[in-house]
C-alpha cells in the first residue's frame, strides 16, 4: 500500500517500505518530480490493460548481445549478465520483456543530452532486450559501463550501472530499476543509491559476482534477480 506523506520541502512523498521516495532533496531532480498534492488513483483504460505489446517475433537474435550489433566489438571489460525475474512468492514471470540501458566503459550515453567529455563508442549503442524464459530466467552479453560525472551536486559522480525496464501485460505495467555492481567506491556519495533508504533493500540493487556464469578466457559473470513484489521487492524507481 502507498502512503501519502508530506514532504520535507512542501510536497507528498510515497511511504513504501523498501522503496525510494518521490522526493528525496539531496538528488535534485526529485524536488521538480515529486507530487505537491496527494496522488489520485485513476482506473485503467480500454487501451492502457489490451496494448500495445512485443510480441515474440519482435525480438531480434542479437537484442539480447550489445557486443554484436555492430561491425566490430566494443571496448571495454566484456560481461554476462543474468538472472530472474520473481513474483513475491518465488514464482517465475514468463515471458516479461526486460529491456536494458547503459553508458558505454567510458561512462557515456548514445544521447544528445550526454555532453560528458568521454569517447563515444561507435560498435556500441547501450541498449538492449530479450524475453524472460519459463524459469523467469534472462541473459545479456555487454560490457561493463563506466561511471560518470553529473551535476546534482559538487564533485557528483554515478556509479556504475545498468537500467532495467520490465514489462507486465501492457505498457502501462512497466517497471524500472537500476542495477549496480558488488564493491563500487561511489555508493556511499551518490543520492539515487541512497535514497533507499533501507539497507538491505539498496543491498538488493547490487548485482552478485557469479563464477557459474563466467565463460573462461572470454566474459565475468554477474547475476541479478528482480524480485517484483513483497518484503524481498527489487527496489523500482516507479513502484506502486
Amino acid at each position: 500500500m502507498v502512503q501519502q506523506q508530506k514532504g520535507e520541502t512542501g510536497g507528498y512523498r510515497r511511504d513504501v517500505e523498501g522503496q525510494p521516495p518521490y522526493l528525496y532533496p539531496d538528488y535534485k531532480a526529485t524536488r521538480l518530480r515529486a507530487p505537491e498534492k496527494p496522488l489520485v488513483i485513476l482506473p485503467h483504460t480500454l487501451s492502457e490493460v489490451t496494448g500495445p505489446v512485443y510480441g515474440h517475433g519482435r525480438i531480434g537474435e542479437l537484442d539480447n548481445n550489445l557486443t554484436r550489433q555492430h561491425e566490430g566489438e566494443p571496448l571495454g571489460e566484456r560481461i554476462i549478465l543474468t538472472g530472474r525475474v520473481l513474483d513475491g512468492d518465488g514464482r517465475p514471470v514468463r515471458n516479461s520483456l526486460i529491456e536494458v540501458w547503459q553508458a558505454n566503459a567510458a561512462g557515456r550515453y548514445v544521447h544528445q543530452g550526454d555532453q560528458h567529455p568521454a569517447p563515444l563508442d561507435p560498435n556500441f549503442s547501450g541498449a538492449g532486450r530479450c524475453l524472460t524464459d519459463d524459469e523467469g530466467r534472462y541473459r545479456f552479453v555487454t560490457v561493463k559501463p563506466g561511471a560518470y560525472p553529473w551535476k546534482n551536486h559538487d564533485n557528483a559522480w554515478r556509479p556504475a550501472h545498468i537500467h532495467f525496464s520490465l514489462f507486465g501485460p501492457a505498457f502501462a505495467t512497466r517497471l524500472v530499476t537500476q542495477m549496480y555492481f558488488p564493491g563500487d567506491p561511489l555508493f556511499d556519495q551518490d543520492p539515487i543509491f541512497q535514497s533507499v533508504r533501507d539497507p538491505e533493500a539498496r543491498q538488493r540493487l547490487i548485482s552478485s559476482f557469479d563464477l557459474e556464469t563466467t565463460e573462461p578466457e572470454w566474459a565475468l559473470g554477474y547475476r541479478f534477480d528482480i524480485v517484483l513484489r513483497g518484503r524481498d521487492a527489487t527496489p523500482m524507481e516507479n513502484h506502486r
